[in-house]
């Protein structure tokens, strides 16, 4: 993955010097230059990875992430904004439309693209490093027990606490959270990118979440890139239930809901379990609704053929820019933002609450902190 992205974003820059820069007239040596330091912007993250701290988790000051993860936005925004043009242009050669040709081949086009790509990349960064608003949804569920009606679930997901989102704005996001009264919190995976001790001012203040029934927690993939084992400890410490292909109960009197929650697969690349669902809901009471917490959406119809009642999910970060959802979704099995009804389960995709600082952009698709409260289906 980290090989196809560089190459990618190599290519990206390549394409965007030469439309970009070539036609102009400026001396080659400028050309030059300018195509070089756009190609860098481009590929910046591995550069940054080669020498402070990791692709996962650069550790560089936070304004040196924004500034150059805005550059590469901008870089990916100009590179489909001359894709365009360029189809425009072939389009207009092949049906002999002069007046279109004309108008494509303006020469202050691109560097007006250009801009405004830059323009659009610094308001997606800005709104990636914002403090989530809350979302509320009401789920409906068949056999819940007259005791929890009216449950309320606080679901965080992807908080990415990192060198860009660090603990000062982890600590507004806990507030925003306690400020709802949930009766339970979940995380359902990405807390953090680092080690536990590049990160031990950032992840502490998830310990001030507060809940009557406490705090759950799931792994997602990025939990699995530094220190996997010394993370849960960590988690645990911080006084977090962490669900690793089990189950637990929340009571209310006879009444009982079970939470069950799986790892993630990228856990077979460190040879640590993989995702087990049938595990998970091993030895599960029958009568009592089950909520899963999965990272991933994408194994959701074999969670609803296993009698789920609710899946909890994040990952996918909502596509993070419009048009970008839709490349998300193929690879999480259709799924991607909001709620989906899946042969009688509900699934819930959350936005995320954070990003990861390798690529913190969202234009069109907002963090959330979402707030579920369990309803009996009528």
């Amino acid at each position: 993955m980290v090989v196809v992205l560089s190459t990618i974003g190599f290519l990206m820059g390549l394409y965007v010097a030469w439309r970009l820069f070539w036609p102009l007239r400026l001396p080659v040596w400028l050309k030059v230059v300018l195509s070089v330091l756009l190609v860098g912007i481009a590929v910046q993250l591995r550069i940054v990875a080669s020498f402070w701290g990791t692709m996962a988790s650069p550790e560089i000051p936070k304004m040196a992430i924004a500034t150059l993860a805005t550059g590469s936005t901008a870089v990916l925004l100009l590179a489909l904004a001359l894709l365009v043009l360029d189809a425009g242009l072939l389009a207009a050669r092949l049906l002999r439309a002069p007046r279109g040709l004309s108008a494509l081949r303006n020469r202050a086009l691109r560097p007006s693209a250009a801009v405004l790509a830059l323009l659009l990349s610094a308001f997606g960064v800005s709104q990636g490093m914002a403090v989530p608003q809350p979302r509320q949804v009401e789920v409906a569920i068949v056999g819940l027990p007259q005791a929890f009606d009216g449950y309320r679930v606080l679901q965080l997901t992807d908080i990415h606490a990192s060198r860009l989102l660090t603990g000062d704005w982890v600590r507004q996001v806990v507030a925003e959270s306690n400020a709802l009264q949930p009766d339970l919190v979940v995380i359902t995976g990405d807390l953090i990118d680092g080690t536990v001790q590049a990160r031990r001012n950032d992840y502490t203040p998830l310990a001030d979440l507060r809940a009557p029934d406490g705090v759950i927690a799931i792994t997602g993939n990025h939990e699995y890139y530094a220190q996997y084992s010394e993370w849960m400890q960590a988690f645990r410490a911080l006084h977090m239930q962490v669900l690793e292909n089990s189950h637990t109960q929340v009571r209310r009197g006879d009444a009982a809901l079970t939470i069950a929650g799986v790892t993630d697969p990228v856990a077979s690349r460190y040879g640590l379990p993989l995702p087990d669902l049938e595990a998970a809901l091993a030895g599960a009471e029958p009568a009592a609704p089950v909520i899963l917490l999965d990272h991933r959406p994408r194994n959701a119809r074999e969670a609803a053929a296993r009698g789920v009642k609710l899946q909890l999910s994040g990952h996918t970060h909502g596509g993070q820019i419009i048009g970008m959802d839709q490349l998300v979704k193929r690879a999480n099995g259709g799924f991607v933002s909001g709620r989906y009804a899946v042969d009688g389960m509900t699934l819930y995709v959350s936005n995320g609450a954070g990003l990861w600082a390798g690529f913190p952009a969202r234009i069109g698709v907002p963090s959330e902190i979402t707030l579920i409260t369990l309803r009996r289906a009528r």
